[in-house]
C-alpha cells in the first residue's frame, strides 16, 4: 500500500479554552477527492490550514511526501497583482498554463486585479490553483459566489486534474459529483467513509445511532453507581477508591459528551400577515444598462405563497431584475404592479453588513439594551442567539471571531426577527453548514409568505421552488416551472456560451479515472418529521413502564377498599397512559412507513 501524499497524525489544537482537535488522524491518498464535513465552527477551515502549513497543531504530526506541491484556496481569497495574469502566475505557475486556467474559468487575464466581484475573486483564486499544477489541492467553500454555470466549470477541472483533492463545501450536489470519500469532522476528531458524499448522511446517521446507544448504557452505568454512592461511600472509602475514581471518570465522559452535541437551531419566521393573492405582475419588462441589455420583453405572475429562484451567470442581472419585480428600479420599458400589503425582507449575504469589531450583542441589539423585538413580542437578546445555535459566552465577541458559516447565522438571526410576508433571499446557502441548510429548508418549506431565492446551490433550488427564472446574461429570459433540474431539461441550451462549461474539459484516455456511478441523494423525512419521530419512539419505550407501574398500584387487593378516590385516578390515569400509548404507537407506525418509502424511492 503506497503512503499517503498528506497525513495529519494526533493532530490536538486549543483555540483558548476552546479545544478544536483531540487526536486528529487524516490521510489523503494521491489522486484521491474528498471532502471535509462537519459542523459550523467545528473547525473545518483551520484543519484545512494545518494540512496547508498555515496553522501549527499544539501537538501531533503533520507529514508530506518530498516534493509534494500543495495549493491551497482560503474560504475568503484576497487577488494580488496588477492584473489576474499577474495573480495565476505569482505562485510559479507557467504563464500559459495561467492564461489557460483564467479562460477556462471565463476571465480575462488582462483584467485589472482591483475592484472585482465576489465571483470574480472565487474564480480568480480557482484558476490559480489548477494553473499551478500542483499534487494537493485543498479548497474552503469553492462555490462560494460562484453561479451555477461556473460550479459547473468547477466539477469539470477537478475530474480532469491528477492532484489530491480535498474539499469543505456546504453544496451538496457538487459533492455528490465530485467526491469519492468523506472525512467528518466531529466531537473533535476525524471520522473516515471511503465512498462518495451521495452515501454520507445515512452513514452518518447509522454511526449517531450506534453512539447514541452506547450513551445510553453508559447513562445506565452512571445511574447505577450513582445510587451506589448515595447509599454509603463514605464508610468504604478506602476499600472503593476505585469505584469513586470510576463514577468521576464517567460523570467526565458524560460531560465530555453533552459539551460536544451540537446545538439545535430553532429559528423561527412568521409573515407580517396576508399579502394580496397577486404578490407582483410584471409585464414586457426591458432594461439595459448602456449598450448591455440585461432583459427584454419579460412578463411574469407572482402569487401569494410562490417560490420562485433566479438563476443565471454571474452579472447576467439576477438582483436587478428582482430589484425591478420589487418596485426597487423603474424598467427602461414596461411595467409591474405590485400587490397590497407587502412587508418585504432582503436578506443579503453581503458579509459587509457585519463590522468585524462589532459584538454579537451588538449586531442584534442595534439600538442598546438586551432584548430583541421578534416578530413584534421583546426576548432577552441571548435567548434569541440560543435560537441559532450562538452561546451565551459569545455575545461579547467580537464578528472578525466568527467562521463563515456563523457570521451567515448571525445576518439570518439578525434579518428573521422582522416579521414579513416576501422574503428575499440572495446567496442564503454560503458557508452554511448542512445541518442548518436542512433546517433553513425545512423553515421556508413551512413559511406561509412568498419566496424569492437568488441561488447557485442547485440542490437548495430543486428542493423549494415552484418555479424558476432563468438570464443568459445575453437579455434572454424565460420562466419554468420547478427547480434547476426542470429548467435545464425544459430549455436545452438556454445559457449559449456558458453552457460549455456544463462540459469536464477533454483529457486523454490515460488520465481518465474509472468511470463511477453518480450517487443519488437519500430522500428522508422533513426535519419536524425527525423530530416528532424521536419523540413518539421516546414515548414507546417510557409509556409500558409507566402502564406496568399503575397496574401494580391497581393490583393491590386492599385498595379498592382503603381508598376508593386513589382507586379511581389510578384507573383514569392507566386508562390514559394506555390510550396514549395506542396513539404513538399508531402516529409511529405511519411516519416509518414514510421514512420507509422516501428511502426505496
Amino acid at each position: 500500500m503506497k503512503a499517503p501524499v498528506l497525513a495529519l497524525k494526533d493532530v490536538q489544537l486549543a483555540d483558548g479554552p476552546l479545544r478544536l482537535f483531540d487526536g486528529v488522524d487524516l490521510a489523503l491518498d494521491a489522486r484521491v477527492r474528498a471532502c471535509l464535513v462537519g459542523r459550523n465552527g467545528a473547525g473545518k477551515s483551520t484543519l484545512l490550514r494545518i494540512l496547508a502549513a498555515q496553522v501549527e497543531p499544539d501537538a501531533g504530526e503533520r507529514a508530506i511526501t518530498p516534493g509534494t506541491r500543495i495549493a491551497f484556496v482560503p474560504q475568503e481569497p484576497e487577488i494580488a497583482g496588477a492584473t489576474l495574469l499577474d495573480h495565476a502566475t505569482a505562485g510559479g505557475a507557467e504563464p500559459h498554463r495561467a492564461e489557460a486556467a483564467l479562460e477556462a474559468f471565463d476571465l480575462d487575464p488582462t483584467k485589472s486585479a482591483q475592484g472585482l466581484s465576489g465571483g470574480e475573486i472565487r474564480r480568480a483564486a480557482l484558476a490559480r490553483a489548477f494553473a499551478e499544477d500542483a499534487d494537493v489541492l485543498l479548497m474552503d467553500e469553492p462555490t462560494n459566489h460562484l453561479d451555477i454555470l461556473a460550479i459547473e466549470t468547477l466539477e469539470g477541472q477537478i475530474a480532469a486534474s491528477r492532484a489530491a483533492v480535498l474539499l469543505v463545501s456546504h453544496d451538496r450536489a457538487f459533492l455528490e459529483r465530485v467526491t469519492g470519500r468523506c472525512f467528518w469532522l466531529e466531537s473533535r476528531q476525524v471520522r473516515r467513509l471511503d465512498r462518495g458524499f451521495g452515501e454520507f448522511e445515512p452513514w452518518a446517521e447509522k454511526v449517531l445511532a450506534q453512539e447514541e446507544d452506547e450513551a445510553r448504557r453508559q447513562d445506565k452505568l452512571l445511574q447505577r453507581e450513582q445510587h451506589w454512592m448515595e447509599r454509603g461511600v463514605t464508610a468504604r472509602r478506602a476499600r472503593n477508591e476505585g469505584r469513586r475514581r470510576r463514577l468521576v471518570a464517567l460523570r467526565e465522559a458524560k460531560a465530555e459528551r453533552l459539551k460536544d452535541r451540537p446545538g439545535s437551531l430553532s429559528m423561527g419566521l412568521s409573515s407580517s400577515g396576508v399579502s394580496g393573492q397577486r404578490v407582483a405582475e410584471a409585464k414586457d419588462l426591458s432594461k439595459a444598462f448602456g449598450d448591455r441589455v440585461l432583459l427584454k420583453g419579460f412578463s411574469t405572475r407572482i402569487l401569494r405563497g410562490d417560490r420562485v429562484a433566479v438563476v443565471g451567470p454571474n452579472g447576467a442581472g439576477k438582483t436587478t431584475l428582482v430589484k425591478l419585480l420589487l418596485g426597487e428600479i423603474p424598467p427602461d420599458s414596461g411595467e409591474v404592479k405590485l400587490g397590497t400589503n407587502l412587508e418585504i425582507s432582503y436578506v443579503d449575504q453581503a458579509r459587509a453588513a457585519l463590522s468585524p469589531e462589532m459584538t454579537l450583542k451588538d449586531v442584534l441589539t442595534p439600538e442598546g439594551g438586551d432584548q430583541v423585538l421578534v416578530r413584534g413580542q421583546p426576548k432577552h437578546v441571548n435567548a434569541y442567539a440560543k435560537d441559532f445555535m450562538f452561546r451565551e459566552s459569545q455575545m461579547r465577541q467580537p464578528v472578525r471571531s466568527l467562521s463563515g458559516g456563523e457570521r451567515n447565522r448571525l445576518l439570518l438571526a439578525r434579518a428573521l426577527a422582522r416579521p414579513a410576508n416576501v422574503l428575499v433571499l440572495d446567496e442564503p446557502t454560503n458557508d452554511l453548514d448542512m445541518d442548518t441548510l436542512d433546517l433553513l429548508e425545512d423553515l421556508l418549506a413551512d413559511y406561509e409568505g412568498t419566496l424569492i431565492l437568488v441561488s447557485h446551490d442547485r440542490d437548495f433550488i430543486d428542493r423549494l421552488a415552484t418555479s424558476t427564472i432563468g438570464l443568459d446574461g445575453a437579455g434572454r429570459v424565460v420562466e419554468t416551472p420547478g427547480g434547476w433540474q426542470d429548467f435545464l431539461s425544459q430549455n436545452p441550451g438556454f445559457f449559449g456560451r456558458y453552457s460549455r462549461a456544463m462540459a469536464a474539459p477533454p483529457r486523454t484516455k490515460a488520465e481518465a479515472p474509472a468511470p463511477r456511478p453518480e450517487p443519488a441523494r437519500a430522500a428522508k423525512l422533513s426535519y419536524k418529521d425527525q423530530r416528532r419521530l424521536a419523540e413518539l419512539e421516546a414515548l414507546t419505550h417510557t409509556l409500558p413502564g409507566k402502564i406496568a407501574g399503575l397496574e401494580t398500584e391497581l393490583g393491590d387487593p386492599g385498595l379498592y377498599a382503603r381508598d376508593r378516590a386513589a382507586f379511581d385516578r389510578i384507573n383514569r390515569a392507566l386508562d390514559a397512559a394506555r390510550t396514549e400509548l395506542s396513539a404513538a404507537e399508531e402516529e409511529w407506525l405511519v411516519l416509518e412507513e414514510k421514512r420507509e418509502a422516501l428511502e426505496r424511492r
